[in-house]
């Protein structure tokens, strides 16, 4: 009988540190602001994850949980059926997509909205100096979705009446674009299209893996990935969410956070800031139409 009773009490006490151990906001029934992220930004940064979740938490007075998908098309369908409420996507596939989202902030780097793609080569190479001279070797993608990684490299290649799809002997998507960098600093492929911000980044992180590589070439600038939400989000959760990312700049803990990501913050620009991304996508997608 006493080991009876011990046995209740101990899932008793089970039960109650459990029903402590969980968030104030779970308890109290507030759904969980779900937001997605793909590798393409953020790859292996689990314990700066845990720090913004419990900082947004915090501040939104509202769960937070992230969701993490391999590529971009995963993350613009979640957002599109409203699976997810905010999301980190790309400009290419947000200018391509914008009727099913809406955005949300455009992060700020350098002092600007805007960041480039970079033609990376091993830094053994010293010969390339274009894309012209990688024709017939391996070349690395990051994304078919990505806006630095895909669509800026085909649209550089096309400029210069260079066919993407018989230059290179052959072509890979890593999708992440630390992955490209690996890549090519493995020789794993003798080029590569690679988000300038990124490679920037892990040149502070990771200068043993960039020195590795040697920048060939960087683009016209462009609309930085921005954050966007579900289209039916309400009013008062958008504009919650948007002071709070705004406002990461006005406090110590968020500075800390943006300089972890390396950036300034996060501010209000408009649609207009893509209106580059755009241009590019309608220049590739009329040349597509008519190449074989």
């Amino acid at each position: 009988m006493c080991s009876v009773n011990r046995r209740i009490i101990h899932s008793a006490t089970v039960m109650v540190l459990a029903a402590l151990l969980v968030s104030p906001l779970a308890r109290a029934g507030e759904a969980p602001l779900n937001f997605g992220l793909t590798a393409v930004i953020l790859q292996n940064r689990s314990a700066f994850l845990d720090h913004w979740r419990r900082y947004l938490e915090q501040r939104l007075k509202r769960p937070v949980r992230f969701v993490q998908r391999r590529s971009y098309s995963e993350i613009t369908e979640l957002i599109g059926s409203g699976e997810l409420d905010v999301a980190w996507v790309c400009g290419y596939p947000y200018v391509r997509n914008h009727q099913r989202m809406r955005l949300l902030v455009v992060p700020h780097w350098n002092g600007r909205p805007l960041y480039q793609s970079y033609l990376i080569v091993p830094a053994g190479d010293t010969r390339t100096r274009d894309f012209a001279d990688l024709k017939g070797t391996v070349f690395a993608y990051s994304d078919p979705n990505s806006n630095s990684g895909y669509l800026v490299p085909r649209y550089e290649m096309l400029s210069a009446r260079l066919n993407p799809k018989k230059l290179f002997r052959k072509t890979f998507f890593t999708w992440a674009h630390q992955d490209v960098v690996r890549a090519v600093a493995d020789g794993l492929a003798q080029g590569g299209a690679v988000d300038g911000y990124i490679w920037e980044t892990l040149a502070r992180i990771k200068p043993a893996l960039t020195d590795r590589t040697r920048v060939v070439r960087k683009s016209e600038w462009y609309g930085f990935p921005p954050l966007v939400t579900r289209t039916d989000l309400s009013a008062s959760a958008f504009d919650r969410l948007r002071a709070v990312l705004t406002g990461m700049v006005d406090d110590p803990e968020g500075r800390r956070l943006l300089a972890e990501l390396n950036l300034d913050g996060f501010g209000n620009d408009g649609p207009r800031t893509f209106d580059g991304v755009e241009r590019i996508m309608h220049f590739v997608d009329a040349i597509n139409a008519r190449q074989p």
